[in-house]
């Protein structure tokens, strides 16, 4: 088969379309059983658009309903922030099921433990601040990373989380699937949360 006549099994075309009718009224009359080959997905094609029938290779969209949700455990001792919080957003969005949908939330939940023993690279811990506003004038505050991990341990992988999921509903709503304590005991024993497997830092 000719580069052509690939290109014209691929990409059908209105050309290709009244090309496919005529055969069809004179199909007896093909030469070989090689154009008769090249002919046929021309024909099927003419003859589900004719029906309107709907394509076979139709986008699939799962339905609420149809979303499978699991429960993952991460242990993020001597796990590097970042790289950590990269991977537990990408699971939230779910974005490693073949159903992932940009507009739709098919991740799944996610529960962190040992959240304070979280690990920084280079000089993070002391150079790495953290800022906050009320919304009043000189109501700014600062804190620095080693500060937080004290303070609030938790909110150091939350914070992680949250700038890397998007910036609206959908964003929020995958971000309350998110658990994070900073020992390593969690209340969700009874959702049997399976290991998340995690590569090496």
């Amino acid at each position: 088969m000719s580069h052509e006549q690939e290109q014209g099994v691929q990409g059908v075309t209105v050309k290709d379309e009244k090309r496919a009718l005529c055969c069809l009224a004179t199909l007896p009359q093909l030469d070989s059983d090689r154009e008769f080959l090249y002919f046929l997905p021309l024909l099927f094609w003419t003859v589900m658009h004719s029906l309107g029938s709907n394509s076979p290779m139709k986008t699939y969209l799962p339905r609420v309903h149809e979303i499978d949700r699991k429960w993952y455990l991460v242990d993020a001792e001597e796990r590097v922030l970042g790289r950590l919080a990269s991977r537990i957003a990408s699971v939230l969005m779910g974005k490693e099921k073949p159903c992932y949908t940009a507009f739709l939330d098919t991740g799944d939940f996610l529960i962190v433990i040992n959240a304070d023993k979280v690990k920084l690279t280079g000089n993070k811990w002391e150079k790495k601040i953290y800022y906050s506003h009320s919304g009043y004038p000189g109501g700014l505050k600062q804190i620095r990373a080693r500060e937080l991990l004290d303070k609030h341990p938790e909110q150091l992988m939350k914070l992680a989380v949250k700038g890397m999921l998007p910036k609206n509903k959908l964003g929020r709503r995958m971000f309350k699937k998110l658990k994070v304590y900073a020992g390593s005991d969690h209340p969700h024993q009874a959702q049997k949360p399976e290991p998340l497997v995690l590569g090496e830092d």
